[in-house]
């Protein structure tokens, strides 16, 4: 495996690499693990979301709010205060790969194990979690599902999942303070509205800052996760990494319609 402590972009420029991560892997490329984080803080959502559906876009645009749409499914994200990160490999890697619930268990049981290491008391959500319906549905910190992570029986980390006919595409997020509260003010939503999500959304989840520090590094995760994947990984920062987004044949790839 490939771990990349790739650092920070604006949410287009760090979807547009986790897609093309997705597409080298459809060439036969390695696992890669890709760190970073959102410089300007902005949205993301889910594949299946609908932009003037879910987001208030004239409150993004009046306060410069960035936002893109994932490769993945799943609901609306805040990202700030957090690590983010996106996990490729082909469906058939013999130690990454396998179906979607093996592949989704074998990440997360990773990111899990990192966390520990750091000493944050992480946690899988209990089996038989699930959405929970109010204000906050197109949020996806609203509730915890299996094989994400929990701190204190609220939800640490989110992550969703893309797979194509060769490989797959895993994006997660792992709160360290509030910042992710934001979304509620820029959700497609009335005041009263907005403030029940903001409620919800605090109710339902924890950051590991009060374990970690106020702004953890994003290399002091990427330590943690190269001491749990041992000698068999590969580490490179930032620019150096840049090689990994090119797939190694001429095959084309066509990502779907975001």
């Amino acid at each position: 495996m490939i771990l990349w402590c790739d650092g920070a972009h604006d949410p287009a420029e760090n979807m547009r690499r986790d897609a093309a991560l997705l597409a080298a892997a459809e060439c036969g490329a390695a696992p890669v693990l890709r760190l970073f984080r959102f410089a300007p803080h902005g949205i993301t959502l889910g594949i299946h979301q609908r932009a003037g559906r879910t987001l208030d876009l004239a409150r993004c645009r009046r306060d410069g709010v960035p936002w893109a749409i994932r490769p993945t499914g799943g609901r609306a994200i805040f990202h700030a205060e957090e690590w983010t990160y996106a996990f490729a490999a082909p469906i058939d890697d013999p130690e990454w790969g396998g179906s979607l619930r093996e592949a989704y268990a074998r990440v997360s049981t990773l990111v899990l194990a990192s966390l520990l290491r750091l000493g944050v008391p992480a946690a899988f959500a209990p089996s038989g979690a699930g959405a929970t319906a109010g204000a906050a549905d197109a949020a996806c910190f609203a509730s915890a599902a299996a094989h994400e992570l929990t701190l204190a029986g609220a939800k640490l980390a989110g992550s969703a999942q893309r797979r194509g006919a060769r490989a797959f595409l895993q994006q997660g997020s792992v709160l360290l303070g509030d910042g992710h509260l934001r979304l509620a003010d820029y959700l497609a939503l009335p005041e009263t509205g907005r403030a029940r999500a903001h409620e919800a959304l605090r109710r339902a989840t924890a950051g590991a800052g009060k374990h970690l520090g106020t702004e953890p590094p994003l290399e002091r995760w990427a330590d943690a996760l190269a001491a749990e994947l041992g000698a068999a990984v590969r580490r490179c920062g930032g620019a150096a990494g840049a090689f990994l987004l090119i797939p190694a044949t001429s095959r084309s790839y066509t990502p779907a319609a975001f």
